[in-house]
């Protein structure tokens, strides 16, 4: 009898385990699709967009009126920045990206620099021409290089987190196709700063590094711990952790978590275990705190993990989360460089998401000098069409990526809000952007 009833519970206790793994199982399956979808939608967007800068570049060439030049360029600096913003979503901090990331950066600023003047007074120069003709040559061969990636990865079905995955491990992934097709971009692109752009559209941006991420080292349970923490797990059940491969920007525990309620991927400096980014990805119910609320949340946790000085900058909702975009502030200048994004749940005020790397790449000490032209000086300097409604001091990266102290000025023409910023030291206009309901 007691041997019937002990196979039984041993019966009960497998078919147990077995449902549990099951669990365990659908729940990492689930991540790795949204993952994968995630990432397939980057790059077929990044794709999307380097086919519609050709496209525009080339319209650009062929437009004889100066008139029509401005706004032409405005679009190849806007695609520009899609394109830097789908780079950004695909996991290529472990994959070799730099070279081209540096060569649509300085597309953007040459655009941009050049629609900013009055290109019917001042058209573009020979050398101008020049430069445009080769970024269209290039655009062109990068976009078939990314077409010949995005063909292979469709019809031999690879996998993006299969890529990324063995990267974090420090291994050679099984299919090399989808490295070896970026590194073709990236050499090609390496070829191309060796040209006739360099000189063009400036010099290389100075290699920022992750200045901040201060402290001494910490264990793979110490920064499990950590992640427990933020999602308010209690057990290590549904965690998995692994330390980031060779080449990536910095050393971290890359840690994902799946359960029926939630998936979430969280990234812990090695270095002081400061959280670099967190992704928490689950249903968000009825609003039940409002968007201030939210806010204060934000702020506690930036102070729990001893952000200092941190100002809010802009505040959006989106389907019941609040986004919530932090600057350092440093006696009352404010450093776009050194920024923090999180989103905050309205049902529960769960904190859902953190961006933080921008802010512990390039945050340090800074000796602010007093400008040398005055905020009424500077203000006339911006179009008088403009109506500014609000003024600041800013420090932000000029075209070479330098620092620079800025008026920064955010006013309405024409039913439009542009943020403006003009150089404090010598009134040039640095950087104009028309701003849009969310951010």
């Amino acid at each position: 009898m007691y041997k019937t009833i002990a196979i039984s519970l041993l019966s009960i206790a497998l078919i147990g385990v077995s449902i549990w793994g099951y669990e365990e199982h659908q729940n990492k399956r689930a991540l790795f699709v949204k993952s994968e979808n995630h990432y397939q939608k980057a790059f077929h967007e990044l794709s999307d967009h380097m086919s519609s800068l050709h496209e525009t570049i080339g319209t650009t060439l062929a437009t004889s009126s100066d008139d029509q030049l401005s706004p032409q360029m405005i679009d190849i600096w806007r695609l520009t920045s899609q394109a830097q913003g789908s780079v950004g979503s695909l996991p290529l901090g472990l994959l070799p990206f730099n070279e081209t990331e540096e060569f649509l950066n300085r597309i953007g600023e040459f655009t941009y620099q050049t629609a900013a003047r009055d290109l019917e007074k001042k058209p573009l120069t020979k050398k101008e021409e020049k430069t445009l003709k080769s970024l269209f040559k290039q655009s062109k061969e990068l976009n078939q290089e990314l077409n010949d990636v995005q063909h292979t990865v469709l019809t031999e079905n690879l996998k993006w987190v299969d890529v990324d995955q063995a990267l974090a491990d420090g291994n050679e992934p099984k299919d090399n196709t989808i490295m070896d097709g970026f590194q073709t971009v990236e050499d090609k692109v390496t070829e191309y700063q060796e040209t006739n752009t360099e000189n063009s559209l400036g010099k290389d941006v100075e290699t920022h590094k992750f200045k901040n991420v201060k402290g001494k080292p910490v264990s793979e349970n110490t920064a499990l711990k950590k992640a427990q923490n933020i999602l308010q797990e209690r057990t290590e059940k549904g965690f998995e952790i692994q330390k980031s491969g060779k080449g990536s920007d910095v050393d971290a525990y890359n840690i994902t978590y799946g359960s029926k309620q939630k998936n979430a991927h969280i990234d812990i400096s090695v270095k002081g275990g400061h959280p670099l980014s967190i992704l928490i990805d689950r249903p968000i119910h009825e609003q039940k705190i409002s968007l201030n609320k939210g806010e204060e949340i934000a702020k506690q946790f930036l102070k729990n993990e001893a952000f200092k000085n941190m100002e809010v900058f802009q505040t959006a909702q989106h389907d019941n989360v609040g986004v919530y975009s932090f600057l350092y502030n440093e006696d009352g200048v404010r450093v776009y460089s050194d920024a923090v994004d999180l989103k905050v749940a309205l049902d529960n005020g769960e904190v859902l998401g953190l961006s933080a790397r921008q802010y512990y790449m390039n945050h340090h000490d800074r000796k602010i000098k007093k400008p040398k032209i005055s905020e009424k000086e500077a203000k006339k300097k911006v179009n008088e069409d403009v109506k500014i409604e609000e003024s600041h001091k800013a420090i932000i990266d000029d075209s070479k990526g330098k620092e620079v102290l800025t008026y920064e000025f955010v006013g309405t023409m024409h039913n439009n809000t542009y943020r403006i910023f003009i150089n404090a030291n010598n009134g040039k206009e640095e950087k104009l952007e028309k701003l849009t309901d969310s951010i």
